[in-house]
């Protein structure tokens, strides 16, 4: 039987979803999802609108429902829903309502998954009270930390009497192995709707799915643990602030040298006084190759780095130098092309005193710096990543990226961005 592609609109605004679902259709999509947070946010509207659009199609209505299965389907199927998503986790009551509902409107009920701590034993559960699918999802949030369908795919089919939805990441580098194991429906969200051709996009899918096959994605596969600086190369520190819910860059902190070169790994902090240029040389020693030495020389405006200390850093293959101070020597470091950020350029330095230490807590342009969080430093600033936190902010950081490059391709057909983004209407009154 051939695999279904079914494309999840987790987009906020209805005109956009209907312009990117054209194109998932013409690129071979069979089911269209109207993502919870479309739901949410333009209401059930957008499914009636989706399925006006589409009659042929068969319309997933997200719901997520967790109470009142009776009444959230009945709306979602009165709106022209062909398939309600109601939550695996919710009563069993609940779910017999669904389904009771969904046969009086000839809908039906895919109970998801997600948040459920032993799908296999559930799905067991679920298929007895009569649903018609079963959806394994890892949630986008998850999905940031690295994590995968694949896991509990297998048995989930095994356990199930009924076909077998599979969501969460998926590209078509992985569509294929996804359908090899068993998934009836294959759901993909970003790998299509944040394509800059979102029609060549849902083809590849389609493609890998008919010929078993793993091509190529536009869309960034998500990182794991070891893979953190290769995914911060590839987004900027925009990118980053707007991963982290538009936190603030380094304040007064700019970019004096290597200008077009980023600054990315670990911090190797250093804390000295202003002029005591002592600590920050140490540090070149004890850093490892990859790190940024970050100091806090208070914002003083003695210099406690030059071109020599630069030198270093470039033998020892230091990512960057950040400074909540002063440096001199810009144009010779300049010609090292390795990227110096600090708050002030000055030609005197100090004496090597010693004050300070090695991989302490600092404060670097009002922004606590520990040894071992992530910074990446480019033209617009430098943000700093808690440790803790590195891997999902860098998933989110390209997944902001990839989102962008879909609207920006939207501009390119003469739109403006208030008119793609429909901002008036969003305004907050």
């Amino acid at each position: 039987m051939r695999v279904k592609l079914q494309v999840a609109l987790d987009l906020m605004n209805l005109k956009r979803a209907i312009r990117i679902a054209r194109m998932a259709v013409e690129g071979g999509v069979d089911f269209i999802e109207v993502g919870t947070p479309l739901i949410k946010s333009e209401g059930i509207e957008s499914v009636r609108k989706l399925k006006g659009e589409f009659p042929d199609k068969k319309v997933v209505a997200d719901m997520k429902t967790m109470d009142v299965g009776g009444v959230e389907v009945e709306i979602a199927a009165k709106a022209g829903a062909d398939i309600v998503v109601v939550l695996a986790a919710a009563d069993d009551e609940t779910l017999k309502e669904a389904v009771r509902a969904a046969r009086n409107y000839d809908a039906q009920i895919m109970a998801d998954m997600l948040g459920v701590s032993d799908p296999a034993e559930r799905t067991t559960e679920v298929c007895k009270l009569g649903v018609d699918y079963v959806g394994v999802h890892v949630g986008i949030d998850s999905q940031m930390r690295g994590e995968n369908s694949l896991d509990v795919l297998s048995r989930v089919v095994d356990k199930s009497t009924v076909p077998v939805a599979v969501a969460g990441g998926i590209t078509p580098e992985t569509a294929a192995s996804i359908a090899q194991r068993g998934a009836a429906i294959v759901i993909v969200g970003g790998a299509i709707i944040k394509a800059s051709d979102v029609r060549k996009a849902a083809e590849a899918v389609r493609k890998a799915l008919d010929e078993g096959v793993s091509l190529e994605s536009e869309v960034s596969k998500k990182f794991g643990l070891k893979e953190i600086k290769e995914a911060l190369s590839k987004v900027s520190t925009p990118n980053i602030s707007d991963a982290m819910h538009r936190s603030p860059c380094m304040k007064g902190i700019q970019q004096l040298t290597g200008y077009g070169k980023k600054a990315i790994g670990k911090a190797f902090t250093v804390k000295t006084v202003d002029g005591d240029w002592a600590k920050p040389v140490e540090a070149i020693e004890s850093a490892n190759e990859g790190d940024v030495i970050v100091i806090d020389s208070g914002g003083g405006e003695t210099a406690v780095w030059g071109e020599l200390a630069s030198w270093s850093c470039k033998n020892k293959g230091i990512s960057g130098i950040v400074i909540d101070g002063a440096v001199r020597d810009i144009d010779d470091i300049d010609e090292l092309d390795i990227p110096v950020f600090a708050r002030h350029i000055a030609s005197n330095a100090g004496e090597p005193k010693g004050f300070g230490g090695l991989e302490v807590d600092i404060v670097c342009g009002d922004v606590r710096v520990r040894t071992g969080d992530w910074i990446v430093g480019d033209a617009s600033g430098v943000m700093v990543i808690p440790k803790e936190e590195a891997v999902t902010i860098a998933n989110r950081a390209l997944d902001v990226m990839e989102k962008e490059n879909r609207i920006r391709e939207e501009i390119k057909e003469g739109r403006t961005l208030s008119v793609v983004m429909e901002l008036e209407k969003w305004e907050k009154v």
